[in-house]
């Protein structure tokens, strides 16, 4: 038995424990509990972040001042820049870890509601849905079948709509902390504050995601990014507003 048939038994076998709660939907209800077993499991690595972030704010005044005198002399600056995060013992990779860290598990959800054969076998996946949608399929097979609003295009409209408002929400608070966050925070490093204008708006990318790939995969992303907001608003609440605008 390869890994992705043992993992793919294992979601069936939790499905139909959930079966007697989420009835039809137990499936799609064991996907958001192990989306949200990853998050949780990856959330020291976001504390850490965020407490590195802070460090990081804290330095900004130093770190336009490296800009003053390296300027001209880029390796010169990595360099001083490095020293500087060393001496404080801020890690500049610690923010992208619990992103990276969740790649696998996205990957391996795409993998197992892509595919029709598990080491040889029958997917045992692909028969679970929600509501009228089926887990392995996308987006364009829901408009096919049925329309925007058929049974499987309002299932997608309700992500769209989730995704939309944590978007909205995403890109209000940003906006207000960047107007509030002193110039220092936006100018520690080259072109950081045209890429802070754009970050904003990243949110919105994960419409296209959904779009595109299988439903149980866009059920991932949906519940890691609604847990990606409630965590950096607790994890940010008492941050001053550079810290904020520095983090999104």
């Amino acid at each position: 038995m390869s890994v992705f048939s043992g993992f793919a038994t294992l979601v069936d076998q939790f499905s139909d424990l959930l079966a007697p709660v989420f009835q039809g939907a137990s499936a799609a209800a064991a996907i958001v509990l192990f989306t949200m077993a990853v998050r949780l499991a990856v959330h020291p690595l976001s504390r850490a972040a965020a407490r590195g972030q802070k460090a990081r704010t804290k330095l900004a005044p130093q770190l336009a001042e490296l800009r003053r005198k390296h300027g001209k002399n880029p390796e010169k600056l990595q360099k001083a820049t490095l020293e500087l995060h060393k001496k404080e013992g801020i890690s500049p990779l610690a923010g992208c870890l619990p992103s990276l860290l969740q790649l696998p598990a996205f990957f391996l959800m795409y993998h197992l509601f892509s595919s029709k054969e598990l080491g040889g076998e029958a997917n045992p996946l692909l028969g679970h849905t929600l509501g009228a949608a089926p887990l392995g399929g996308r987006f364009h097979d829901a408009l096919a079948d049925g329309g925007l609003f058929g049974g499987a295009g309002l299932v997608y409209l309700a992500l769209f709509a989730l995704v939309t408002a944590v978007a909205t929400f995403n890109y209000r608070r940003t906006k207000q902390q960047m107007a509030t966050a002193p110039a220092a925070a936006t100018e520690a490093a080259p072109g950081m504050g045209a890429m802070l204008k754009v970050m904003p708006l990243m949110s919105f990318m994960t419409l296209f995601t959904v779009a595109v790939v299988p439903l149980a995969a866009a059920l991932y992303v949906v519940t890691s990014t609604v847990w990606s907001a409630a965590e950096r608003y607790f994890l940010y609440r008492d941050a001053p507003p550079a810290t904020l605008a520095a983090a999104v």
